[in-house]
């Protein structure tokens, strides 16, 4: 069941503020789980009836939007200009397929080829205005047929299972984190919770921002994912976070320091219920948790996340366990925090 959720969400397409595919899936999944509704900016905001009452509010949020780019022009030999959308590096999605717009428009990301290229230039990363997307039309006419500024670009989605239970894929972050939830939902809860798959996380945490205030929640655990470093050449705590080690658990990073109770409470609660479960071992990154914690009077906030290599990029790897870890963590956290 995980698996396939997972699946099913990386291939569709939605880049920041282009989250409505994403949305509608979700729905269809947990329609007659819960209570839903989708607020102005998109965020679509859930409540599972527990068990039982929680004593305190506590909010689950994943992110559904993915990094990607979107169209700003079009020259006059057709070839496509455009912004990206969210941190994507330059060296990692040259010669990348890519689709554009609602009808899924094919074109490849292309660069001057490397015999023009200068000796002084070989070691040298690409800059924005040097990248293009080629969609094979003879001119600016010929690409106007099927290319507009605003339409969004999204990777090409080559999702696959490989070695002992990796996943490949474009958009693991964060619809791995939106598996997690959807599969919460679905399940029998303890006590009452409140849940946000949240938009624009990408470009700013935006809409966790509106999310968290509607849903004024006294704890909130954002599921995420994070960069695992664990590859060739990289030691210590630069590793960030290990693939297979279960869900990494953040006492820092860019936008949040976490309250310290609820980093040893998710750490003690792993170890007590037998789920694998890590620290984040380096500050870095940011998510929803820098937008939420800082609501109305402020909240209670945790990460957890799925420890995933090659972050941002048209090819994320992240195991199936991992999620299932996470999952496990923060279905036994909510029920902590609510009572």
């Amino acid at each position: 069941m995980m698996l396939e959720t997972v699946r099913e969400l990386c291939n569709l397409n939605g880049i920041s503020g282009r989250e409505n595919r994403i949305r509608d899936y979700i729905i269809s999944k947990i329609t007659g789980y819960c209570e839903y509704k989708t607020d102005p900016l998109g965020n679509l905001l859930v409540f599972k009836k527990g068990k039982k009452t929680a004593n305190h509010t506590v909010l689950i949020d994943a992110h559904m939007d993915e990094v990607g780019m979107i169209v700003t022009g079009i020259d006059s030999d057709g070839c496509i200009r455009f912004a990206k959308v969210g941190g994507v590096d330059s060296r990692v999605i040259i010669g990348r397929n890519v689709y554009i717009g609602e009808n899924c428009v094919p074109g490849v990301l292309g660069i001057k080829p490397i015999h023009l290229i200068k000796k002084s230039e070989e070691g040298d990363i690409p800059s924005d205005k040097d990248l293009y997307i080629d969609i094979g039309a003879k001119n600016k006419e010929d690409a106007e047929k099927y290319v507009m500024p605003g339409d969004e670009i999204n990777f090409e989605s080559n999702f696959s299972v490989f070695g002992e239970g990796f996943l490949a894929s474009k958009a693991l972050d964060d619809r791995a984190g939106c598996a997690v939830l959807i599969d919460i939902i679905r399940s029998e809860t303890e006590y009452d919770c409140r849940f946000s798959f949240s938009v624009q996380e990408e470009i700013g945490t935006r809409g966790a921002a509106t999310a968290a205030f509607s849903s004024e929640p006294d704890y909130a655990i954002v599921v995420e994912t994070t960069t695992a470093a664990d590859i060739s050449g990289i030691k210590g705590a630069d590793r960030v976070c290990i693939c297979g080690d279960g869900g990494a658990v953040s006492f820092m990073d860019r936008s949040t320091v976490y309250n310290r109770d609820l980093y040893l409470k998710a750490l003690e609660t792993a170890k007590s219920n037998g789920i694998k479960a890590q620290t984040k071992t380096r500050v870095a990154g940011g998510n929803d948790a820098g937008a939420i914690h800082k609501s109305r009077g402020g909240v209670k906030t945790i990460t957890v996340s799925v420890p995933c290599r090659y972050l941002h990029s048209p090819c994320c790897v992240c195991k199936l366990e991992d999620i299932e870890s996470t999952r496990d963590l923060v279905k036994a956290l909510a029920t902590e925090f609510a009572k």
